[in-house]
């Protein structure tokens, strides 16, 4: 019996970091995933654990390398800690750092308020040969009351869905860019990237989901020349116009039941 792949790692380590200036109090709070390749097949096979580094260590070595400057950043942060693991063990071939940070927003010079349940995200791959760096967003909710409509789609037997011009378009956002560098400033081309996909969203004459989602990576790669190649995935959520007319009244467009299961989900990934 062969092992043709392993890996392992820790999940989920909660780490919260306090700047503490004189003037302003700088918050960074984030989850972070650890999972490692390399030489560790004899504690699989025979229970050997002299080349395995406990994944206590891994949450520790979190805590202990976020008094770095690095954590101001997701994707710093997560450099740091793949190439910790790789430089610290010559056995280990990969290192793949998942780095979710959860916003907070200033409120005052040493008050916070919450950001929500979107996340900035980075996923940092590093090996012997490569390192990859990918940014993005999870759970980033977005609507339009106008600029949306769905028409001229295949239609059977089975099909009640009207066709429309003008509907609510709303959906939660995943996405993530891969860079082509890491000569990057990251929080201000996170944020540049952000923008773009925000105003695309709104500013978009769209035809469906599948005509913004190629809107939004078109115009990220257009200009962005550090982004090679853009995923996104965007379900549909849906608000559905109410029938009114069993109480005498009519309804154009105004009022709606709000549903996000079942939904549509529309994914693609654009590179140049």
């Amino acid at each position: 019996m062969t092992i043709v792949e392993n890996h392992y790692g820790k999940s989920r380590v909660r780490v919260a970091r306090l700047v503490r200036q004189q003037d302003r109090h700088e918050l960074n709070e984030m989850t972070v995933a650890i999972q490692l390749e390399g030489d560790f097949q004899s504690s699989y096979t025979a229970g050997d654990n002299r080349l395995t580094i406990a994944t206590d260590t891994m949450k520790n070595t979190v805590y202990a390398l976020a008094k770095d400057p690095a954590v101001a950043q997701p994707e710093s942060f997560g450099l740091l800690l793949a190439r910790h693991f790789l430089d610290a063990n010559p056995h280990v071939t990969r290192a793949t750092i998942e780095v979710l940070e959860h916003p907070w927003h200033r409120h005052g010079h040493f008050s916070f308020i919450a950001g929500g349940s979107q996340c900035r995200v980075a996923r940092i791959d590093v090996s012997r040969e490569k390192t990859v760096v990918e940014s993005g967003i999870t759970g980033y909710v977005l609507l339009k009351t106008t600029g949306s409509g769905f028409e001229g789609y295949i239609k059977d037997r089975y099909t009640t869905l009207k066709e429309t011009s003008d509907r609510i378009l709303a959906t939660s956002i995943d996405a993530t860019w891969r860079y082509d560098n890491e000569n990057i400033s990251w929080g201000a081309s996170w944020h540049a990237v952000m923008k773009l996909i925000t105003d695309t969203f709104a500013e978009h004459d769209s035809k469906s989901v599948q005509h913004t989602v190629y809107a939004i990576g078109e115009v990220v790669l257009a200009h962005c020349p550090n982004i090679d190649q853009i995923r996104l995935t965007m379900p549909n959520k849906h608000y559905l116009p109410v029938n009114l007319e069993p109480f005498g009244l009519d309804n154009p467009n105004e009022v709606f039941c709000p549903t996000d299961e079942p939904h549509g989900l529309i994914e693609a990934v654009l590179s140049r």
